[in-house]
């Protein structure tokens, strides 16, 4: 683990500690039971948030990284319907990173970007990185800046699809990044589009793509924008902005057990706004949730030590 992210948990780990009324104490005994690790829950349209779980401890975040991906991919102004040639990385990933496009073929930006969003096509993330004016590189610094436009000041980024542990984030971060990446149309019809199928050239094949949320095939729950991921150090994590009543509700999840374990969350969530019902969350989740705590504090602890051996 590097030194930054070890210092980011360790700081947000005190932060907790030290705060007798810490906001994840707080949301524990009013707000609803989710087996997630870190959440924040709020209202689309504001700045507030109406519940949070650990929402300030700094996490790996996975391809939740996506989202900022898409905003500068936008932001740039590139053509989204430029083809583009499907190339192998320029630098190694630390896991294996498949992808079924083949390598020189080409596909549209746009075409591109929707597959990185809905199904989470890691390749297609840094193919895009690379067309961008200055390269991979600084591809990478505008989405450092633009966190730190947003006001995330816990969010770091190393990569444009969230492979690293090194992409990380407080769940309060996110909801700002939601928040923000809710104003794009792109954003929410990407990556909320159920399936695709993206027509290559040179050579000519398609590929059929799935949307990796469930819950964009269910009308009952008004999905605008959605992201999942996953790695190991991240565990299941599920960002999305619902309609829930009426009212657009942005949601993040990170780190559950399981891979339903978000979609069951979100369940509680909606529940809770609309009832006050806190429902439940199975042993085996609690378990795993205090297995991760504690791995945090574990490694928080020794982090510190070292860090203050340094200076």
């Amino acid at each position: 683990m590097s030194r930054l992210l070890r210092f980011c948990l360790t700081t947000s780990l005190a932060l907790l500690i030290v705060g007798g009324t810490s906001q994840a104490a707080i949301a524990g005994e009013i707000g609803p039971k989710l087996a997630s690790v870190n959440a924040a829950i709020g209202p689309l349209n504001g700045n507030g948030m109406r519940f949070g779980k650990h929402a300030n401890r700094v996490v790996p975040i996975a391809s939740v990284t996506k989202l900022m991906m898409a905003m500068v991919v936008l932001d740039s102004g590139e053509p989204l319907d430029e083809w583009l040639t499907i190339r192998e990385r320029d630098y190694a990933v630390n896991r294996n990173a498949y992808s079924r496009m083949r390598i020189g073929s080409e596909l549209t930006r746009g075409d591109l970007l929707r597959i990185a969003l809905m199904s989470s096509e890691n390749l297609a993330s840094d193919v895009l990185a690379m067309n961008h004016p200055g390269g991979r590189h600084a591809f990478v610094a505008a989405m450092n800046e633009k966190a730190a436009e947003l006001g995330m000041n816990s969010s770091r980024f190393v990569d444009p699809h969230g492979l690293s542990e090194e992409n990380i984030a407080s769940a309060a971060d996110l909801l700002t990044m939601l928040r923000a990446a809710h104003k794009y149309p792109t954003i929410r019809d990407y990556s909320t589009t159920p399936g695709f199928e993206a027509r290559f050239r040179s050579p000519r094949y398609n590929l059929q793509y799935g949307n990796t949320n469930a819950l964009v095939h269910a009308g009952s729950w008004g999905v605008t924008l959605s992201k999942t991921g996953y790695i190991n150090e991240a565990g299941r994590c599920l960002v999305m902005v619902a309609n829930i009543d009426g009212e657009p509700t942005a949601m993040v999840f990170l780190d559950s057990f399981g891979s339903r374990t978000p979609l069951g969350d979100a369940s509680r969530t909606r529940q809770w706004l609309r009832s006050g019902e806190r429902g439940s969350v199975a042993g085996a989740a609690l378990d795993y949730e205090r297995s991760r705590t504690s791995r945090i504090r574990e490694r928080s602890l020794v982090s510190s030590a070292d860090y203050q051996e340094s200076l």
